[in-house]
């Protein structure tokens, strides 16, 4: 009962801290009217999970009001936390900031103190991931964030009138701007190794982003790809359903140590590296991704305990097939029947994957197209990243081509290269939203200027009136 009275209290105070800020914003913008006569959108925001709610939260803050975030998720499910993601708690530590953008009773700790109270706060360890996702349901409902559910934007179609019809399984939705919120898979789609068939059967594989019933592998073999953290997820959850045993495979010879992209979550990569030039910028970004991201000292801890797991290094696959109602795996490392088996493989950026985008993709600039490396930093998969300006947009392929690129905003994983880890992970997101917002005020400004000018030009309200001194 006491919390809940804290509860209760955190969000009257967080209201009046809210309307002491003028929040929501005035809403300046001038309105553009679609096809159907209807006003079309200023911002769509393609997403409703942490990203997109952080963004909404800073443009509505700004003014920008005629927004809304789509997301294909019924409300609750929007983002990974509690999807695919099969960690026990965020990677991040829990004093890191992110989607308050600076309000204080927005933070997640307001939010669990509240509920929880203060010891529970020193005593936590990490965020568990469902209570992330209540807290962004909280922080949707407390902003009042317009989010439109089980809207899943197909294509975007940009429009002869300036705006993007963005078309999805209802009809269509009209919007100045379009910001790709889409988070880890925004840039491309799930990694496919080519030696494992596609057509083997939902029943026997899966990769480590889709819908798992784990209860249905108790008591069986079962067979992993891959040395990502969603891998050994992925292992520790089907352990604790009660396989019998898994075997995981990774072809690096002995696992990561060191985050370095841990060594880049400080003010001034998050600020400054998308100011860097395009040989410095790939360094950096090249560097960390070689060295390979460690799976967490937590989820390594959920597999010691049990004598079931088994990991081979330096084994790949070589051959995969179907047989009867099994899996049999030939790797480098001998040759296994599985149960079931599943891709910790992660993504890939190649953004002909993307349906909205299938169509546009060839007129965007990637990474390849506008810096090409010393051989000894050469990676094909970086080059496939889209190579973005200093405002998270889309540049053309070729010049003059796709001049409406530039209203559309990449604000997922595929910013990496451009801007650095800072559009998807906590400890950069106040940064980019920042960033992003201040972009997009902009941008809208400018396209209106002649409409300001006018209600500069008409504007006539006398500052005094009823003195004497008016004229």
């Amino acid at each position: 009962m006491r919390h809940q009275t804290e509860a209760a209290a955190l969000d009257a105070r967080l209201h009046i801290d809210l309307a002491r800020l003028n929040y929501p914003g005035r809403d300046w913008v001038e309105p553009r009217a679609g096809p159907d006569g209807a006003r079309a959108l200023d911002v769509a925001i393609v997403g409703a999970g942490m990203v997109g709610l952080s963004l909404a939260h800073g443009l509505i803050r700004e003014g920008v009001r005629h927004i809304a975030c789509l997301d294909a998720a019924e409300a609750g499910r929007e983002g990974p936390w509690v999807t695919f993601a099969r960690m026990e708690t965020l990677r991040s530590p829990k004093h890191l900031t992110g989607p308050d953008l600076g309000l204080a009773g927005l933070t997640f700790r307001a939010w669990f103190e509240a509920r929880r109270g203060a010891t529970a706060w020193d005593e936590l360890g990490k965020i568990d991931r469902r209570d992330w996702m209540d807290y962004l349901m909280w922080y949707r409902r407390m902003l009042d964030l317009p989010v439109r559910n089980r809207v899943r934007i197909a294509r975007i179609r940009p429009q002869s009138s300036g705006l993007f019809r963005l078309e999805h399984d209802g009809g269509a939705v009209f919007a100045r701007k379009v910001v790709l919120a889409t988070g880890r898979e925004g840039a491309g789609g799930r990694r496919w190794p080519a030696v494992v068939p596609r057509d083997l059967g939902a029943d026997l594989l899966a990769h480590s982003a889709d819908a798992i019933d784990f209860a249905r592998l108790a008591g069986k073999h079962v067979g992993i790809l891959g040395a990502g953290a969603s891998a050994f997820d992925n292992a520790a959850a089907a352990l604790e359903a009660g396989a019998a045993a898994v075997d995981q495979f990774c072809r690096s010879p002995h696992l990561a140590q060191v985050n370095k992209f841990k060594a880049l979550s400080y003010p001034g990569p998050l600020n400054g590296h998308y100011r860097l030039g395009d040989a410095e910028r790939w360094r950096f970004i090249h560097h960390a991704l070689a060295a390979q991201v460690p799976p967490p000292r937590e989820t390594m801890a959920r597999l010691d305990r049990f004598s079931g797991f088994q990991l081979h290094f330096a084994s790949s696959w070589t051959r995969v097939e179907r047989r009867g109602d099994r899996v049999r795996v030939e790797t480098t490392a001998g040759d296994y029947e599985f149960d079931f088996v599943i891709l910790g493989t992660g993504f890939t950026a190649d953004l002909a994957m993307r349906p909205e985008l299938a169509a546009l993709a060839d007129k965007i600039a990637l990474w390849r197209d506008r810096y090409a490396p010393p051989s000894d930093l050469a990676d094909d998969e970086l080059g496939r990243f889209p190579y973005l300006d200093a405002g998270f947009a889309f540049q053309e392929k070729r010049a003059g081509e796709a001049p409406f690129l530039a209203d559309i905003h990449c604000f997922n994983h595929g910013c990496l290269p451009s801007h650095g880890a800072i559009a998807g992970d906590i400890p950069g997101l106040g940064t980019a939203v920042e960033r992003l917002t201040r972009r997009l005020v902009e941008d809208l400004f400018a396209a209106d200027r002649a409409a300001h000018w006018s209600r500069l030009v008409a504007a006539d309200e006398r500052e005094l009136a009823g003195t004497k001194w008016a004229g």
